[in-house]
């Protein structure tokens, strides 16, 4: 077994309000040969769980964002790329693209805990592992199209920069409260 659930209460992020439950603790075998329990992430840093699959173009969009917040925030914040519904090799595809992420190459188990059942889907856990956003909770809106048809990979590359700076958000909060 890839995974290992060690809290069995799940985090209800679209009827519990953020921040209120613990977020599940669980264990998964990295793309590195390790292993990774985000609990002892948590306790390190902010943590971002990135559900994502090789082929998904709005993953593809935000994953550039997501590297400049590594990049900005270093060793203060650890995104955790979780793999899931994927076929392809994710830790090529991770290394080719030169991307600073942990890939967690058989999420699924983990995504169903978050009951995160597409992608992208993006949960920041603060250090007391409550979940301080949810990527699902934020407001939609509609992407100017000019009366044409969009594809998913014209509509990714909208919405990324908004996603990334709500990530930003809720990281800062994150390490505001730290520091307190």
């Amino acid at each position: 077994m890839r995974l290992t659930v060690i809290t069995a209460a799940l985090l209800l992020t679209a009827t519990t309000a953020l921040g209120a439950d613990l977020a599940p603790d669980w264990r998964l075998a990295s793309g590195d040969g390790g292993s990774v329990r985000l609990s002892q992430e948590v306790e390190k840093q902010p943590v971002i769980l990135f559900f994502w699959a090789t082929w998904c173009p709005y993953c593809k969009a935000l994953m550039p964002h997501l590297q400049s917040i590594r990049l900005e925030f270093g060793d203060s914040v650890k995104i955790l790329a979780v793999n899931i519904r994927d076929k392809n090799d994710p830790v090529a595809f991770i290394e080719k693209a030169g991307y600073d992420f942990t890939v967690l190459p058989h999420g699924d188990e983990v995504a169903e805990l978050y009951e995160i059942y597409g992608t992208p889907g993006v949960i920041v856990i603060d250090g007391e592992q409550r979940a301080q956003f949810d990527l699902r909770l934020l407001p939609q809106f509609s992407i100017p199209s000019n009366g044409k048809k969009l594809s998913n990979s014209k509509k990714a590359a909208y919405l990324a920069p908004y996603w990334a700076a709500e990530i930003r958000k809720s990281i800062d909060a994150v390490l505001a409260e730290t520091e307190q």
